[in-house]
C-alpha cells in the first residue's frame, strides 16, 4: 500500500455509549483499512504511538483510543468500568468511525482491551469487527500474574512526591525493563495536582475491571469458540499472565488462530519490544 495520509496523529473526540468523551488519535489516511487499538488497564493511547505510525506508513488508518477512566478520556461518575460498559464503548466507537459488516475494523486489544475486543465479537454489533489481535490475554489467564497487575493498579492512590518515586514504582512493577535514567517519559501517565504526581487513570477502575472472574472466563471461552474471523494471539515469552497452557487452551478453542510469541517481552509486549510487536501486527493486518 502507498502512504496517503499523515503519520502524525489527529486527535479525535468520540462519545461513549453513555455520553462520556473518549479521546483518540487517528493516524494515516481516512480511506485506509481501519485498525482500532485498545490499551490495557492503567495504560493510554500513547502506548501505541510507534505502532500507529508504522501501520499508517503501510497505508492503514489507525485509531488508538483512551478507554474510559484512562488518559484524556472522561472518568465514569459512577465508576462503571466493567466489561459491559467497555464493550458498549467499543461498539459506539466503531460506529462513529464508520465500521460496518461490509467494511469492518481490525481490533487490537492488550489485556483489558483484548477482553473488550474478544467479548465484543460475540455481542450485537460484533460483525463490525473483521479481525482481532489479542495481546497477552486469553480466557484462562494466570491468577498470580493478574493479581500482580491489579495490585499495581490499586497502589499509590495518594500519589507521589517526585518523578523519581514514580520511576521506582514502575521499575518494581516491570523488573525486566531497564530503569529509565530520565523520568520525563512517564509524564504521559501522570497528572500533577497540588505539587504531587498521580496516575493518569481513575483508581476506582479496579472495582469492576476484574468483576466476576469465573463468569468472565465462561464468556471469553464461548466468544473464542464462536470466532470465525481471522484472529492472532501475541504472547510475551516472559509473561506471567499468559502461560503455555493458557495459550494452548485458547488455540484449542480457536484452531484457526495464529500465535506470535515475542521471546523478549513480558505482559506489556508492545512496550517491551515494540519493533517485534509492530512487525507481528503489521503482518497479520496486511493479510487479514
Amino acid at each position: 500500500m502507498s502512504v496517503t495520509g499523515p503519520l502524525e496523529p489527529t486527535t479525535l473526540r468520540l462519545r461513549s455509549a453513555d455520553g462520556l468523551t473518549l479521546v483518540a488519535d487517528s493516524f494515516g489516511a481516512e480511506n485506509g483499512p481501519l485498525v482500532v487499538m485498545l490499551h490495557g488497564g492503567g495504560q493510554n493511547r500513547f502506548s501505541w504511538k510507534r505502532t500507529g505510525r508504522a501501520l499508517a506508513a503501510a497505508g492503514m488508518r489507525v485509531v488508538t483510543v483512551d478507554a474510559r477512566g484512562h488518559g484524556d478520556s472522561d472518568w465514569s461518575p459512577t465508576a462503571d468500568y466493567g466489561r459491559t460498559a467497555m464493550i458498549a464503548d467499543l461498539h459506539a466507537v466503531l460506529a462513529q468511525l464508520g465500521a460496518t459488516p461490509d467494511a469492518g475494523a481490525v481490533v487490537v486489544g492488550a489485556s483489558m482491551g483484548g477482553i473488550t475486543g474478544l467479548l465484543a465479537t460475540a455481542t450485537p454489533g460484533g460483525s463490525a469487527i473483521r479481525a482481532l489481535v489479542l495481546v497477552d490475554i486469553v480466557p484462562r489467564s494466570e491468577s498470580a500474574g493478574v493479581s500482580r497487575v491489579m495490585d499495581f493498579l490499586g497502589k499509590h492512590r495518594d500519589g507521589f512526591d517526585t518523578l523519581d518515586q514514580v520511576a521506582d514504582a514502575v521499575a518494581a512493577y516491570l523488573p525486566h525493563r531497564p530503569r529509565p535514567d530520565n523520568a520525563d517519559g512517564l509524564l504521559r501517565n501522570l497528572r500533577e495536582r497540588d505539587g504531587r504526581w498521580y496516575w493518569h487513570w481513575d483508581p476506582d477502575l479496579i472495582s469492576d475491571v476484574n468483576e466476576d472472574p469465573d463468569a468472565r472466563i465462561v464468556e471469553m471461552e464461548a466468544a473464542t469458540e464462536a470466532l470465525t474471523i481471522p484472529v492472532m494471539l501475541i504472547r510475551g515469552g516472559k509473561s506471567d499472565v499468559v502461560s503455555d497452557e493458557g495459550a494452548a487452551a485458547f488455540l484449542a478453542l480457536a484452531p484457526h488462530a495464529r500465535l506470535a510469541e515475542i521471546s523478549t517481552a513480558a505482559h506489556t509486549a508492545a512496550g517491551d519490544d515494540n519493533d517485534a510487536f509492530t512487525e507481528a501486527v503489521a503482518g497479520f493486518v496486511a493479510t487479514a
